[in-house]
């Protein structure tokens, strides 16, 4: 039996964590004065302040922002058992509920559940104001979302609260159409395949996340999934099949002083050979905007157990890292793939990248294959320990030093073109090519940017799981109804 309850406690916003965030702003790309010369106390000093921004990111544990039930006191109910309905749902006023528990039953499959909002527990549309704290909220069916923003002009506000999701194709926060949802001291645990804590889908919309924990058990269920814009705020954030944070076309996901373990181990679809913690691409599937996808990281920690740190594929991206502790736990694993898989067309498919880093330690080979293109920017002290295309010479890669950044080579390297003040790279016993031209590990260069604009290739609705199969994203997801998830992007 449903129980509805209006007018109750206003919503509060608690305040933002403080964080103190390491690193210094980004420098954008600009060939190095060659007649610069770096001492070697000054890349020493600059060397030494990226370790020990790295140190403190690393210790960073946030896990304990994990709200139990006894950190929530509940004095109303609310639950619905019927398929396709609502616990509660604000359609075009403002509503507020505070102190209260919500149960969610019953089943929904496809389109009206995962991009307006069919069969969410708490539900907001047409412009709807819906201000929750306090709050739990438990769901155990398909494709049943825990709290859902659908529509432009509509907010969600939710604060000091619990998310529990038990089926597949189940998210926590959930916002599509253009809505707003902004969340905070939120813990959201998902259990369900394609079902990710912080979820988005077709139309995308703005989320915003200050500290909380955010949890994920299900394959093809990352932390986040974004086709919106996505921005967080030290919270706890961990994937235990699936990928950690996922970026689907023209979206972004900002993370400030946040705390992201990702062990992307499994697989439901066959269009990448690889895992990864941070996968960005565009599935052409219709729910994302194809466009310059961006990932930013400031201060925190990124740790992953298996594959690669990022993989970028079928799309142009930006991605900006400031004094932030990336560590890949799996030897085998590169810092950064840019390479054709299975969304797009073969043969203009690759993943086209800008990496900007500040202040920041890089540890870990770069990979960029024939369709695909890599402009590295070091700036500010940052380090980086790795070689890139130690095999040969395949797509086009620029690199660029500021006077205060060095590069160690772990392997021969193959680039394009190289930007460095004398004494920023150390061959290490190894070999730099730029352009079939063997770098003496000496001289002072400029060089100049490769184009890494593109458009994602690919017929839309050209990935399982789309719209109507949505990219598994899990995200998004598919047209596939019952208790079947749709194929994940990543894999």
């Amino acid at each position: 039996m449903k129980k509805r309850h209006l007018g109750v406690a206003g919503f509060t916003a608690a305040a933002a964590l403080a964080f103190s965030l390491a690193g210094c702003a980004g420098q954008e790309g600009g060939a190095a004065n060659e007649t610069s010369a770096v001492t070697s106390s000054s890349t020493e000093q600059s060397g030494d302040s990226a370790s020990s921004s790295f140190a403190e990111a690393a210790a960073l544990d946030l896990s304990s922002q994990k709200l139990a039930d006894a950190d929530v006191s509940t004095s109303e109910s609310f639950s619905d058992a019927t398929d396709g309905g609502h616990a509660i749902i604000a359609d075009a006023t403002s509503a507020q509920y505070s102190a209260a528990a919500v149960q969610k039953t019953g089943d929904s499959s496809g389109d009206e559940a995962d991009f307006y909002g069919e069969n969410a527990s708490m539900f907001a549309t047409n412009g709807a104001t819906l201000d929750l704290s306090n709050i739990i909220v438990g769901s155990d069916g398909t494709h049943a979302n825990g709290v859902f923003s659908y529509g432009s002009g509509t907010t969600v506000n939710i604060s000091h609260s619990i998310i529990r999701t038990a089926g597949n194709c189940s998210g926590g926060l959930m916002t599509t159409g253009g809505a707003t949802m902004n969340a905070s001291d939120v813990t959201a645990e998902t259990q369900g395949n394609s079902s990710a804590a912080i979820r988005s889908d077709r139309g995308g919309g703005d989320v915003n996340v200050s500290g909380g924990y955010f949890t994920t058990q299900g394959t093809g269920s990352p932390v986040i999934y974004s086709t919106a814009d996505v921005a967080v705020e030290g919270a706890y954030l961990q994937s235990s099949s699936s990928q950690g944070v996922v970026v689907e076309g023209k979206n972004s996901v900002s993370l400030t002083g946040c705390q992201l373990i990702a062990s992307n181990t499994s697989k439901n679809s066959d269009k990448s050979d690889y895992y990864q913690a941070v996968m960005i691409y565009q599935s052409m599937s219709g729910d994302a905007t194809q466009g310059t996808a961006a990932f930013s990281m400031n201060g925190g920690s990124l740790t992953n157990q298996n594959g690669d740190i990022f993989f970028v594929n079928n799309t142009s991206c930006e991605i900006d890292l400031t004094g932030s502790a990336i560590v890949n736990n799996d030897a085998s694993g590169v810092f950064l793939r840019a390479a054709a898989a299975g969304w797009g067309s073969q043969g203009s498919n690759g993943g086209k990248v800008n990496l900007r880093a500040s202040g920041q330690v890089i540890d870990g080979d770069m990979l960029v294959d024939d369709v695909s293109a890599l402009n590295l920017y070091l700036n500010d002290g940052s380090t980086f320990a790795g070689a890139i295309n130690p095999t040969g010479q395949q797509g086009d890669v620029y690199v660029e030093l500021d006077a205060n950044s060095t590069w160690t080579l772990t392997g021969d390297s193959y680039v394009t073109s190289l930007t460095c003040v004398q004494g920023a790279i150390n061959l290490n016993g190894h070999k730099l090519y730029v352009n079939g031209v063997e770098y003496d590990g000496e001289s002072a260069v400029a060089g100049s940017a490769v184009d890494t604009s593109s458009s994602s290739s690919g017929a839309t609705g050209g990935q399982p799981g789309g719209a109507p199969e949505a990219p598994g994203n899990n995200g998004g997801a598919g047209g596939n109804g019952g208790s079947t998830p749709p194929s994940k992007p990543g894999e």
